[in-house]
């Protein structure tokens, strides 16, 4: 299962069908610096939703730490370099991908569009980069999985309490075709966040996105009454189960029984961790803190980035977020040595703004500048990039 694979996609030509385009007076819907996004998304949406997407944890300090630690570093372009041909493509997870990069998990993407997931997942699918599902999404796995047709999709885990439950999500994900499992290990408490605590915001409360849940049979086997006669105890069903912080690293063994494919552990920051899920068997790992919503005054990402690969990068697949906004952050993740790289809030905003077009703005966006910048950098694919292509910044 894979979408366009095209080798010599230029994604860069973007920039020109916008000029041309603007023959005719059309400029673009969505502003193409993706670091506006969400100032645009703070004045056309509500607040509780743009809240919920754009809010982290405290007051903020490890969101701001995200960004530090990508603009840390700084790019040192090479000259007269033959960069006429470029070839984004790579091999991810047993699929072969037009470029290092895909959706990572947004839960609860109705509270952004009324078209949710579905749209986002035909923008991914569209320019063919997987779309990971979140399991707290607002549209059951086997519908998106519809609306992607045969493109490449894995499904991310939170995982539950309830072993039946759990392996039920799991069968299903497998016979709708998401290839890879993402388990977030990062959120078995959700953590002090002010955006949405003082909106007392929390969708799930409202039955929004439990729609996995609430369509297992597994976890409809747990209720009393069918969750359209009484949706108040689904809800609270659904928060009793939803995630387990007793689980430690013997339980991955419960889930390698259960899916036969690719295992990604999501939220990894240290390397004696990255080790562990080495030695657990696993096949990848996300080196990210949640993009800052979890622990306030946790590392950066990107800081983490190096020592987790000098780790474990012969080992796993080494995928990175948290703080990616732009093309030469792709190329800077990728420089320290990650194999790709998740994109989240900013194809949250384009969702909200502008449904499918808006996510798919968001996706060409960021690749045709990371295509940009490695060509002006001297560079005409990404495993080309090492360390040396980036400088430290002067404190």
């Amino acid at each position: 299962m894979s979408g366009s694979t095209d080798p010599a996609r230029e994604w860069a030509a973007f920039q020109y069908e916008i000029y041309l385009n603007g023959m005719t007076g059309a400029v673009p819907r969505l502003p193409t610096d993706l670091t506006r996004l969400e100032e645009v998304a703070e004045q056309r949406l509500g607040p509780g939703p743009v809240g919920y997407v754009a809010g982290s944890a405290g007051s903020g300090r490890t969101a701001e730490a995200n960004r530090k630690a990508l603009d840390r570093w700084q790019i040192v372009p090479r000259m007269l370099r033959d960069v006429q041909r470029r070839d984004l493509s790579v091999e991810l997870l047993g699929a072969r991908l037009p470029a290092p990069l895909a959706l990572a998990p947004v839960g609860v993407l109705s509270i952004m569009h009324p078209d949710a997931e579905p749209a986002a997942a035909r923008a991914a699918a569209a320019q063919g980069v997987p779309f990971v599902l979140s399991s707290a999404s607002s549209t059951p796995m086997e519908e998106v999985a519809e609306a992607m047709g045969e493109a490449e999709r894995w499904f991310q885990l939170y995982w539950p309490k309830d072993r039946e439950v759990t392996k039920s999500l799991l069968g299903r994900a497998k016979a709708a075709g998401y290839t890879a499992l993402f388990v977030t290990l990062d959120t078995w408490l959700l953590a002090w966040r002010p955006r949405d605590l003082d909106q007392a915001y929390l969708p799930f409360l409202h039955g929004v996105g439990t729609a996995n849940y609430f369509t297992d049979p597994a976890f409809q086997a747990g209720l009393a009454k069918p969750v359209h006669e009484d949706r108040d105890a689904a809800v609270l069903h659904f928060v009793r189960m939803f995630a387990d912080p007793a689980k430690t690293w013997d339980d991955l063994a419960f889930l390698r029984e259960h899916w036969d494919g690719p295992i990604v552990l999501k939220g990894i920051l240290h390397p004696d961790d990255a080790r562990r899920a080495a030695d657990a068997g696993m096949d990848g790992i996300v080196v990210s803190n949640h993009g800052g919503r979890q622990v306030n005054g946790s590392i950066g990402a990107a800081d983490a980035l190096p020592g987790v690969v000098r780790a474990v990068g012969d080992r796993l697949t080494v995928l990175f977020d948290s703080g990616i906004r732009t093309g030469d952050d792709i190329f800077k993740a990728l420089a320290l040595g990650a194999r790709g790289v998740l994109l989240g809030r900013p194809y949250a905003y384009g969702l909200g703004l502008d449904g499918q077009p808006g996510v798919e703005h968001v996706i060409r966006s960021v690749l045709a500048e990371f295509d940009l910048t490695l060509a002006l950098s001297g560079h005409t694919a990404p495993g080309q990039l090492t360390p040396d292509a980036l400088t430290r910044a002067n404190a």
